[in-house]
């Protein structure tokens, strides 16, 4: 059955608690659910403009409010377990719940084990597998009540399929290590929440992702990158499916194949090219 374009589901009143919203994929996902009326929670670090990393909490809230949204711009670094409960408290206080959770927030170093100072490999595990972690442990709460509001409340966090291949580990397995950490916790939260009536799933993206990150990296040229938006409209299909659906690795392409979407040329940097950068960890 078609529902017509009036009748489908969409996130207009639901409030999206995303981590590392302040730019990039975070900020796509976060303006494309605004687009409906969402709230969004915008937790990140950023709080002033620099250069290299251009987006602050500020300037991704004024976005969301010019999409349509409702936006709450919260300076929280997900390693601290008090900041990352204030702001769930804050959200709650704000917003009167929180349905949805966008564990995006991430942190990147493709070194070898020679090459990864202990910092840097905490970093990554405090951020990637831990925040994720805590993030989910502190909404769940939240996330129950909207389940028993009939609300259809999900986590989406932004990890890969887990592949247990030498080759996605041999180069970087700190950020491998920290990467399926965060995948981890999709596969076993969505058992662990499913008799509540949380959906929980990872989304990755089929090729390399042009964001200011990824242009800190080493020999990653953008232009053979796609952009931000297709990872927003397949979290927004995803976000607007039943909760019943969990414990999936969706990759993004194939999200939207599946939805009947079949020209991908939008999102690529380059217009015609069909040349992309594979992204880390599908095989």
């Amino acid at each position: 059955m078609h529902t017509s374009p009036q009748n489908a589901p969409n996130l207009q009143g639901k409030t999206l608690f995303i981590t590392g919203a302040s730019r990039g994929i975070g900020l796509a996902i976060a303006t494309r659910a605004a687009r409906d009326g969402a709230n969004i929670v915008i937790l990140a670090k950023t709080t002033e403009a620099n250069p290299k990393l251009p987006g602050t909490i500020y300037s991704a809230a004024k976005e969301i409010e010019a999409a349509g949204g409702r936006a709450l711009p919260l300076a929280v670094d997900i390693r601290d377990d008090e900041a990352v409960f204030s702001a769930v408290a804050k959200a709650v206080e704000t917003f009167g719940g929180i349905d949805i959770l966008v564990n995006n927030a991430s942190a990147i170093s493709l070194t070898n084990t020679e090459a990864t100072p202990m910092k840097r490999f905490d970093l990554m595990n405090g951020i990637n597998a831990r925040g994720t972690y805590l993030c989910t442990a502190a909404c769940l709460p939240e996330l129950k009540k909207s389940a028993a509001a009939g609300r259809k409340p999900q986590v989406l966090t932004l990890s890969p399929p887990l592949s247990l291949k030498t080759h996605w580990f041999a180069p970087h397995t700190a950020y491998t290590m920290a990467k399926y950490g965060m995948s981890m916790c999709t596969l076993g939260h969505a058992g662990e929440f499913k008799k509540f009536g949380i959906g929980v799933n990872s989304l990755w993206p089929r090729t390399a992702i042009a964001t200011a990150a990824m242009q800190m990296i080493p020999g990653v040229d953008l232009a053979l990158c796609r952009t931000p938006e297709i990872l927003a409209d397949a979290a927004y299909l995803i976000l607007t499916g039943p909760s019943s659906n969990t414990g999936n690795f969706y990759i993004d392409d194939a999200v939207l194949a599946e939805h009947g979407v079949t020209d991908f040329d939008k999102y690529a940097v380059t217009p015609g090219n069909k040349n992309f950068l594979p992204d880390f960890f599908v095989d």
